[in-house]
């Protein structure tokens, strides 16, 4: 068990501006979708959206990652890089992205359906979004992580017979873009670490259709399904509280821009 940063007041502020900004420029991809366009001009409208309010774009060089934002199509569970394939009617899409400023990150993601997507992936989605605000409803101070993975995994697997991946997890965040705690999407009640008052995570269940089990692609970052079936993700950044928890990150403007967009998909939001 690593340390785990607490936060003051201001530093919690200043991680919700910065979601804010985070959640406008996801809006401005998911206003953007539609058959035929291409990862790399969502990337962007991200980057540049993100630099229009004087911030940075977290991943564009972490670890090496070359990009603004995460495009995962389809069975890409996470970390998709941007390129030249042409989104096309009935894919979902993934966008993960995080903004940099003042000194402090956000995270945040969003999976977006383009207008033919089978119902079963649409609940898949559903799912996998109500089982994110169960995490979410699961962590409060003097809690553990496991109670977190717990509400997602039972939510996920036991009860809709979805998989969880289990190579990738939530985590701390604030100065660094990942900090202590892990935050897996499955586990045990009263299992895991501590989460004190005012600790900064983000809850990130990535769900798929088919076997828990995943890959990774020849260029070295698209994490997939191994057996080619949907993944979905969706990711909040929060701040633990003494009776539960605060929302850093908003999807507001993004259901908006979807809800706007007659490319998409708005079913399973309803």
């Amino acid at each position: 068990m690593g340390k785990i940063i607490i936060k003051s007041e201001e530093e919690v502020a200043i991680i919700k501006a910065n979601g804010e900004i985070l959640a406008g420029a996801l809006a401005e991809a998911a206003k953007a979708l539609k058959p035929g366009v291409k990862g790399l001009l969502l990337d962007k409208i991200v980057e540049q959206y993100i630099l229009d309010h004087g911030a940075k774009p977290s991943f564009k060089g972490l670890y090496g990652f070359p990009s603004s934002v995460c495009i995962s199509i389809n069975e890409d569970v996470v970390h998709g890089i941007p390129n030249a394939r042409e989104i096309k009617e009935g894919d979902i899409v993934s966008l993960d992205a995080g903004v940099f400023k003042n000194g402090f990150h956000a995270d945040s993601a969003y999976t977006i359906a383009i207008k033919g997507v089978a119902t079963s992936t649409l609940k898949l989605m559903q799912v996998t979004k109500e089982s994110l605000y169960l995490g979410i409803a699961a962590a409060k101070a003097g809690g553990k992580t496991g109670d977190i993975g717990f509400a997602i995994q039972e939510y996920c697997e036991i009860k809709n017979k979805y998989k969880c991946v289990r190579e990738l997890v939530g985590h701390g965040l604030g100065r660094s873009l990942h900090e202590d705690p892990q935050v897996p999407n499955y586990g045990k009640k009263d299992k895991g670490d501590v989460l004190p008052i005012n600790c900064v995570i983000a809850i990130e269940p990535m769900i798929n259709l088919g076997r828990k089990d995943v890959y990774t692609k020849s260029d070295k970052w698209t994490i997939a399904t191994q057996d080619h079936k949907p993944s979905a993700h969706y990711e909040h950044t929060i701040c633990i509280k003494e009776t539960g928890s605060i929302l850093l990150t908003s999807f507001d403007p993004i259901e908006k821009a979807i809800i706007e967009n007659i490319e998409l998909q708005t079913l399973y939001l309803e």
